[in-house]
């Protein structure tokens, strides 16, 4: 069995950090694009107005109705964000161990010459 350079595999780790965290922010992004769609959806059938191609205007009630979408969204999807959060706090967790092993100690180089 070949042994892995700590630099090589320090490096596969935070590429697949950087993966992982790229994931829920793909998660977030789905939500988030979800409720605006649903709200918009939701605001033009409920005012039965129509607005000229420059788009319609964002109100407060509006920004209400995105908020609890997107909040019913996250809980539909809390498993997967859930368990995406909890990877990402290993692999930090992990790396910052790697690290402070990689780490020369200042301490002991200092007692060792003297």
């Amino acid at each position: 069995m070949t042994s892995i350079s700590p630099q090589v595999l320090l490096a596969r780790m935070e590429a697949s950090r950087r993966e992982t965290r790229h994931h829920l922010d793909l998660v977030q992004r789905q939500i988030a694009a979800r409720a605006e769609r649903v709200t918009v959806t939701q605001k033009a059938k409920s005012s039965g107005r129509t607005h000229k191609r420059s788009g319609s205007r964002w109100t407060p009630s509006d920004e209400r109705l995105f908020q609890s979408h997107l909040q019913a969204l996250e809980f539909q999807r809390r498993g997967e964000i859930e368990a995406l959060s909890r990877k990402l706090a290993r692999q930090d967790a992990a790396i910052a161990a790697l690290r402070a092993r990689l780490e020369p100690h200042p301490g002991i180089n200092e007692k060792s010459a003297a």
